[in-house]
């Protein structure tokens, strides 16, 4: 294992509940999303995101139409915020600091050998798993789930999009580190972003329009 190892430990387990090993009612929330957005939860949700947020009536419209997912979506957070919890105080520094190291591609795990990468990075070449995130988060959001909560890691998501674009890490092998000061002047950028902005943000795709 490489690199450090809580953040390691927090997003294997991450994966084990979310993905891997998700339990009866989250499994039964990811159908309700998936009905919801006829598709599969992350290309649809993606998909469906995009197709709202340019909209002078956003993001009124996008709330009305994932209104009937409240529950669902609210599962969900439940799942993703009590694996963040057992591993990070809720309003200290650690958990920032794991998603630049996600974002670096830093933490090396070789439990997942077997799947689809030993680093446990956002995987795809180009990853859209940020773009996904963070539809996820603007419903929650919308729906008074957490909101305290997802306010801040939405920023933490988007820093770590912005830190994975500059340091394009490998999948499957031991990455170094960006260097301090860019780390630094990526975290000054996009930590200050709230939501609002973020959703202008997130219109560049694949990477932020500065990384491309």
């Amino acid at each position: 294992m490489h690199g450090d190892r809580r953040a390691n430990e927090m997003w294997y387990q991450f994966d084990e509940v979310t993905k891997y090993k998700s339990d009866r009612e989250l499994t039964d929330a990811y159908i309700a999303i998936g009905k919801l957005f006829e598709g599969d939860i992350e290309r649809s949700v993606l998909a469906k995101w995009q197709a709202l947020s340019p909209s002078p009536e956003y993001p009124a419209n996008f709330a009305r139409f994932v209104a009937p997912a409240k529950e669902a979506f609210a599962v969900v957070s439940r799942a993703q915020l009590d694996v963040f919890d057992a591993y990070y105080r809720r309003r200290g520094a650690g958990l920032a600091s794991a998603f630049v190291d996600f974002g670096q591609g830093v933490l090396f795990d070789p439990r997942r050998a077997d799947v689809e990468s030993e680093v446990h990075t956002m995987d795809g070449n180009p990853p859209r798993g940020y773009h996904v995130w963070h539809a996820y988060i603007r419903a929650m959001l919308l729906l008074g789930v957490d909101v305290g909560r997802w306010e801040s890691i939405a920023r933490y998501n988007a820093l770590a999009w912005a830190v994975q674009s500059v340091a394009k890490p490998a999948l499957r092998a031991v990455n170094p580190p960006l260097p301090k000061a860019t780390v630094a002047r990526l975290a000054a950028t996009w930590l200050p972003r709230d939501a609002r902005r973020l959703d202008g943000d997130f219109q560049s795709f694949p990477y932020p329009g500065q990384c491309r």
